[in-house]
């Protein structure tokens, strides 16, 4: 019997990221919840095992609506893996976060509907806390990686996760710059929350590709072409990033409640 692969990290590509190791052996997870995105690529990065999977598929064929979440996490927790990196690209809803700028959240809100968003449909009714959704010791890692790659950080956000495909209309932006929120994503919800279901650690970093529809009257409406484009022109700047925030990510100890999430959240 071929052992069962294990990694200690795992990593989802966005749009334009998909491919992240030089060297892996290619899995297929089967999962209680359908098939994932796709097969698990697993290989060495920084002297530790890494896990990763392009969230679209490797040659993009699921738009954000689509993506089988639940089986993706699922199939990152079945590996080992208990520290979860989710770079994704995403637009800017405040002036002062630029394109090529990157974003490292630390909160989100859901404006989508009908995707499959918990793993607890019962008989044990469970409730997870979202007040903290991100894992502030990664977080604080990403930074500190993007910073020594060059980049230009931001260390908090709030992303507003919209449904898809469609972009927003310009009120909707508007709306979304109002309140306040820093990025606009189609797949931060309900991905990091199963994380937090699945007691894993989650960073997300969202590269900025471009500001959205409302945000001045000025800016020509963005377009997926647009968004790939930025992406892949940062993915160099990404992949040094993770290089360092997964040389630096120690195994997980006690700097962060992740890993008891369901302490105290069953009835």
């Amino acid at each position: 019997m071929a052992e069962k692969p294990t990694a200690e990290i795992g990593v989802f590509g966005g749009s334009g990221f998909y491919k992240l190791l030089d060297q892996f052996e290619e899995h297929v997870i089967e999962t209680p919840y359908g098939a994932p995105s796709d097969k698990v690529a697993i290989g060495k990065l920084a002297g530790k095992s890494v896990a990763f999977m392009p969230r679209h598929g490797s040659s993009h064929t699921l738009p954000p609506h689509m993506i089988n979440y639940r089986a993706n996490v699922w199939a990152m927790k079945s590996l080992g893996v208990t520290r979860l990196i989710t770079p994704c690209a995403a637009g800017s809803l405040q002036k002062d976060v630029k394109p090529g700028e990157f974003v490292v959240c630390d909160q989100f809100v859901d404006r989508t509907s009908g995707r499959k968003d918990t793993f607890y449909d019962g008989p044990i009714t469970t409730h997870v806390s979202s007040a903290e959704p991100y894992c502030p010791e990664l977080r604080a890692l990403a930074v500190k990686a993007g910073e020594a790659a060059g980049i230009k950080m931001h260390d908090k956000g709030t992303v507003v996760v919209i449904q898809g495909p469609r972009f927003s209309s310009k009120s909707e932006s508007k709306w979304f710059t109002s309140a306040g929120w820093e990025v606009i994503n189609m797949t931060q919800y309900p991905e990091v929350h199963l994380a937090k279901e699945q007691e894993l650690c989650v960073v997300n970093i969202s590269l900025i590709t471009d500001y959205d529809s409302g945000l001045m009257g000025n800016v020509e409406p963005v377009s997926h072409a647009e968004v790939v484009k930025v992406f892949t022109e940062n993915n160099e700047k990404l992949v040094n990033l993770l290089n360092k925030l997964i040389e630096t990510t120690p195994a997980r100890g006690t700097k962060c409640s992740c890993g008891t999430s369901l302490v105290g959240a069953r009835i």
